[in-house]
């Protein structure tokens, strides 16, 4: 046998693809199973794109290589939708890397500036990926709490009590995954000012701004961002193209730099039709972000009649695309496990964003009304 490499001997497989697998064992001895753990939007993208995508599949050399930088009609579409949606103004169009999907990019920053042993401030409950793409650079995550008392949002009088000594990166993510919760503009512009001061590269990940959020908002539109920030922004959540792989890393050329000297080591350039479906996809008005909340504010009603019978405790204003709630008793785990082996239904237990998620759960949106009233019905049967 031979031996894999040391980066990934501690690298653990992705939580969903394991249980992925265990519900698809169940389904195969006739359990049905009802899946509400997946964040997978399951409505279609903006009629354009796909249109765009159509035609575009005859234009001249849109089968070749691309250019590791992207179109500028793309990168100009993602400045234009900044100045339309985000009221912020970007430099350039060298201020804007498109990205084969923003998780790419987690793994870009990190490979791109971290060194053997440098530290990174990762939140405790966050998304898995800032871990362990930490790890797999050589890195070593440094957990920072959250929790429901501060409504999950970063207290940066605690985390200037941590041992800061070789921070190099700093992930945020706002609304927050999974919790929903909305960084203040107060805080954003206080964890500026702490990375500036610390010398610590702030990455805000932001692929839920304009889902059930009243006032989407770039962490670039605040003073000081453009000299220590860089921003992840993608079109999976947004436009619902998620299988698409469309992102972006928004950010000074200088701190861009570093990035695109590895990821133009990683791959050719994306595909030219898919840029150009994206650029009419960020062309969208107004009119299609308040389609799309429409629909998931009535998904969210019926999400909390099911957390409801359950008699679990939760935020009625989260953003995002999921519910994020905890049980007066019993911990994520054990009420996933029950709800699964009773109910057949699959809800994500809170644990596999951090220890800090353990009395938690988390409900996606990404279903109808119709399967959610299902899933509820199975559930009030166990009860």
């Amino acid at each position: 046998m031979i031996r894999p490499s040391d980066r990934v001997s501690d690298i653990q497989p992705y939580y969903f693809a394991t249980k992925l697998k265990e519900i698809a064992e169940l389904n195969e001895n006739g359990a049905k199973v009802i899946n509400l753990g997946i964040g997978s939007p399951d409505l279609n993208p903006p009629e354009s794109a796909v249109e765009t995508l159509k035609s575009s599949l005859k234009v001249n050399a849109a089968h070749q290589y691309q250019s590791y930088y992207g179109l500028p009609e793309l990168r100009q579409a993602f400045i234009d939708f900044y100045q339309q949606h985000y009221m912020t103004r970007i430099e350039s169009i060298q201020n804007v890397l498109p990205l084969i999907g923003s998780k790419e990019g987690i793994m870009h920053i990190s490979m791109a500036y971290l060194n053997q042993g440098d530290k990174v401030l990762v939140p405790n409950p966050g998304y898995p990926a800032y871990s362990a793409c930490t790890q797999l650079a050589g890195g070593l995550p440094l957990h920072y709490n959250l929790d429901g008392k501060n409504n999950w949002i970063p207290d940066l009088d605690k985390i200037k009590q941590l041992d800061l000594t070789d921070v190099k990166l700093m992930w945020i993510n706002s609304p927050h995954m999974p919790s929903g919760s909305v960084i203040p503009k107060e805080t954003l512009s206080d964890l500026i000012s702490f990375a500036c001061e610390h010398n610590i590269l702030l990455c805000h990940d932001n692929p839920y701004a304009f889902i059930l959020n009243d006032e989407p908002q770039s962490i670039m539109s605040l003073r000081g961002a453009t000299d220590c920030c860089l921003e992840l922004f993608s079109l999976s959540k947004a436009f619902n193209m998620s299988g698409w792989r469309i992102g972006a890393l928004i950010g000074d050329p200088r701190l861009l730099d570093p990035i695109i000297r590895f990821k133009s080591n990683m791959d050719s350039g994306m595909f030219k039709p898919m840029q150009l479906a994206a650029v009419s996809a960020l062309m969208s008005d107004q009119s299609w972000f308040d389609n799309l909340n429409a629909t998931y504010r009535k998904r969210k009603e019926t999400v909390h009649q099911i957390l409801d019978s359950l008699r679990c405790k939760y935020n009625e204003t989260q953003s995002g695309l999921f519910v994020w709630a905890q049980h007066p008793i019993l911990t994520g785990r054990e009420l996933s496990d029950k709800i699964l082996a009773d109910a057949k239904v699959f809800i994500t237990p809170g644990f596999i964003f951090g220890d800090q998620g353990r009395a938690s759960i988390r409900i996606s949106l990404c279903n109808t009304v119709e399967v959610l009233n299902n899933a509820h019905q199975r559930i009030l049967q166990t009860l």
